[in-house]
This record gives structure tokens, C-alpha cells and sequence, in this order.
């Protein structure tokens, strides 16, 4: 119980080395972590105004069918059948 382990050392080691050589660095660390976070969370929310606006106008396509002219239909079918003979 005297004498003082490994892990003892360790600690104080990390704790003088915090004091002295990085006290500075480990706000500076944890700045350029919450703007990283921000940054992140900002790509997110453009992302999904991105798929917002895509996803509606694909609905709007799905939803307004193209109209289908049998007139159409049946000029194209004699035009096959003239070419097909002739």
C-alpha cells in the first residue's frame, strides 16, 4: 500500500502534462470539435432541404400522368402497319 503502482505514475504524468504543456491545447481541441459537430449537423439539414425539394417534384410527376391521345395511338399503329407493308 506504500509504494505507488504503474497506474499511479501514469496519472500524474497526464495530470503534470496537462498543466504544463497542454493546457491550451485541449479547449483549442475541443472548439475545433463542436465546430466540426456544427458543421456536420448544417450538411445535414442542406441535405435533406435537398431531398425535400427533389422528392417533391418527383411526386408532383407521379401524381399528373401524362395524357395518352388514342388519336396518337392509332396514327402510330397505321404508320407501323404502312411501313410493314410497303
Amino acid at each position: 500500500m506504500g509504494s505507488l503502482s504503474i497506474w499511479h505514475w501514469l496519472i500524474v504524468l497526464a495530470v503534470i502534462i496537462l498543466l504544463f504543456g497542454g493546457g491550451g491545447k485541449i479547449p483549442r481541441l475541443m472548439g475545433d470539435f463542436a465546430k466540426g459537430i456544427k458543421s456536420f449537423k448544417s450538411g445535414l439539414k442542406d441535405d435533406k432541404g435537398d431531398d425535400e425539394t427533389a422528392d417533391s417534384g418527383t411526386a408532383r410527376a407521379a401524381e399528373q400522368p401524362k395524357p395518352v391521345s388514342h388519336g396518337d395511338a392509332a396514327k402510330s399503329a397505321s404508320h407501323e402497319k404502312n411501313a410493314a407493308n410497303g
